[in-house]
């Protein structure tokens, strides 16, 4: 970032990652959420490209490239029409604590394939009696002679059905009280004793959420990344890159709908005149380009600050980009619809499957009210409220 611009080489990057969006496009996504298809070919293609491995180290098969890269790239397949819900989960988040804290066999192990596409990974940290206080997380690890045993259960997973692992959150037996000291383990889909459900959700959504159950499940000692002492500081170094994403994904899709919009009110015509060139239709949707933007500029001020190494600054900045996009997401769904005024409840027009998703923003990965917890509290130095 120079002077709130973009490199020649960010840009090109989103260029050719639209291109790719555009050729697969809306109809594709909606028609594999249908039928109940995964976005494979995308996810391959995407991958064989350079696009999923864009912030892999160079080493392990990616482009070197950082979380800015990988964001961008998010942001543009859903401003395209498809949009990769898992790569917020399987490149930022796993991919990045591997690459921080992984060994080096590890490295070598999973970051090529997570690269390439031809691995894909899912995260679990929430729990149905936890919620969003994340340090009352009941997954527990218990040592064995040869490695861990795994016993809890998570829900509202994302994309485990596709997932060769899951990279889940657990307390050690002997970290039950007190603050959360997560050790991280990535647990794989096919290990017995690990089973999932399918939660019955209303996205039109090829990707699906799950609850998952650990009944002793066995785990050899190389599963766990990092260290089991390492502390709160391994699990945030996923979780920053998770808002930073979950920014790009809502600002994506905000800049999907308010296209949309654009488009129909230059062309539909009432009273013998574009029903854009009526403020009250105009306004709206010059409110939602404004607020599109100025939640993609705080998206990219907190994935430079979190390149440059300022982990506390870049987490304000990711909780405000996260909070500012899920905003933004809303209003424009909600706008384009009503410029479209009855065609935006028909399918035909591909918004009103928008809805739940882009509300989806205002919750996940971290709601809006912790978000304002957050910065309450160590932004504004005010009391903590909860």
């Amino acid at each position: 970032m120079n002077n709130f611009t973009e490199t020649e080489e960010r840009l090109a990057l989103r260029k050719a990652v639209s291109d790719l969006g555009k050729k697969y496009g809306r109809d594709y996504f909606e028609q594999a959420a249908k039928h109940g298809r995964k976005t494979t070919e995308l996810w391959q293609e995407a991958g064989k490209l350079g696009y999923l491995g864009v912030a892999v180290p160079e080493e392990f098969g990616g482009g070197g490239g950082d979380i800015g890269d990988l964001a961008a790239v998010c942001e543009e397949l859903a401003a395209a029409g498809s949009p990769l819900l898992l790569m917020v989960v399987s490149p930022a988040i796993v991919g990045t604590i591997i690459a921080q804290y992984g060994t080096q066999e590890q490295k070598e192990r999973w970051l090529p394939g997570l690269a390439d596409g031809s691995s894909t990974f899912a995260f679990g940290i929430t729990e149905p009696d936890a919620g969003s206080n994340s340090h009352k997380i009941i997954t527990t690890a218990y040592r064995t002679d040869d490695g861990w045993r795994l016993q809890g259960g998570k829900t509202y997973i994302s994309g485990v059905d596709e997932a060769s692992h899951v990279l889940v959150v657990a307390r050690t037996e002997d970290a039950k009280t007190g603050n959360l000291k997560p050790a991280l383990f990535l647990v794989p889909t096919n290990a017995e004793g690990f089973t999932y459900t399918e939660i019955d959700m209303g996205l039109v959504s090829p990707e699906k959420q799950f609850t998952l159950f650990f009944d002793d499940v066995l785990l050899p000692a190389d599963t766990l990344i990092g260290s089991e002492d390492a502390g709160i500081e391994q699990l945030f170094a996923g979780l920053n890159p998770e808002r930073i994403m979950g920014a790009s994904f809502a600002t994506g899709t905000a800049r999907l709908a308010l296209a949309k919009a654009t488009e129909y009110a230059k062309e539909r015509q009432v009273w013998k005149a574009p029903i854009g060139s009526h403020q009250a239709i105009a306004h709206p949707l010059a409110e939602s380009f404004i607020e599109i933007e100025m939640a993609r500029l705080m998206t990219q001020k907190a994935a430079a600050l979190y390149v440059s190494g300022d982990f506390m600054a870049a987490g304000e900045a990711a909780n405000m980009a996260k909070y500012a996009a899920g905003e933004a997401v809303c209003n424009a769904v909600d706008r384009a619809i009503q410029t479209h005024g009855g065609n935006g409840l028909a399918n035909e027009y591909g918004l009103v499957q928008m809805l739940a998703g882009s509300r989806l923003s205002r919750i996940a990965p971290v709601s809006r009210e912790m978000v304002l917890n957050f910065i309450a509290q160590f932004s504004l130095g005010l009391p903590k409220s909860y």
